[in-house]
């Protein structure tokens, strides 16, 4: 019997870590939703894409982009672009591209596609809410700004200080919780884990005494 284990959450929070993690204790694939926004944004960015594009031009460029995972890394058309995903450029736009109604609904078709078949973790800001509402398992991962933003510092993956990437989660998370199309939010019934204090050991050990113990290898 397959299911799906939902990870929602604002940027910073372990999502990504904690999915993993839980993928490989539960024997079961991941799928990382962040990074095809990341991949989309790189994408437009290389093409000149901007916010302002029509719907035609968004939509042609979609129907161009291939999007595939191979041993945890994520492909579009063929080429590994895991390590060009996170740059500081990228992180800057992911937000408008993210917002926009058919990035949205042409991954969400590939993310159900995708897990169509197989027991998947999947971690994003509306996997439990919009992609999958009727996942067996829900979490909702958060944690204070200041803390997340030294998550991101240490991490290495941007040139902004501290004080920089907490105003930058702050407006993130403005963005990412007003917009109008699937914004951040818990779900209903999901469970809400505060991991401001809490090691990415103890996040996971919390998750899994939250599943049914016949799931949990």
């Amino acid at each position: 019997m397959t299911y799906i284990l939902a990870i929602d959450g604002p940027s910073g929070s372990g999502k990504s870590t904690i999915s993993v993690k839980l993928a490989e204790i539960l024997k079961i694939e991941y799928l990382n939703t962040g990074s095809m926004y990341r991949a989309v944004t790189k994408y437009f960015l290389d093409n000149n894409i901007k916010e302002d594009a029509s719907d035609c031009k968004i939509s042609e460029a979609l129907d161009d982009i291939n999007i595939d995972f191979i041993e945890n890394n994520i492909y579009i058309n063929g080429e590994n672009v895991e390590g060009d995903i996170r740059t500081d450029l990228v992180t800057k736009n992911v937000s408008w591209v993210s917002a926009n109604g058919l990035v949205r609904q042409r991954l969400v078709e590939m993310q159900r596609e995708i897990a169509n078949e197989k027991s998947f973790v999947l971690d994003g800001r509306d996997i439990g809410t919009v992609v999958f509402p009727n996942a067996k398992y829900k979490f909702y991962l958060t944690a204070n700004a200041h803390q997340r933003a030294i998550r991101r510092f240490f991490q290495n993956e941007s040139g902004f200080s501290i004080d920089e990437l907490e105003q930058a989660i702050i407006q993130r998370d403005l963005y990412d919780s007003t917009r109008a199309i699937s914004p951040l939010k818990k779900a209903d019934d999901a469970i809400e884990i505060d991991n401001s204090n809490q090691t990415i050991e103890e996040t996971v050990k919390t998750i899994l005494d939250n599943m049914g113990k016949d799931d949990v290898v």
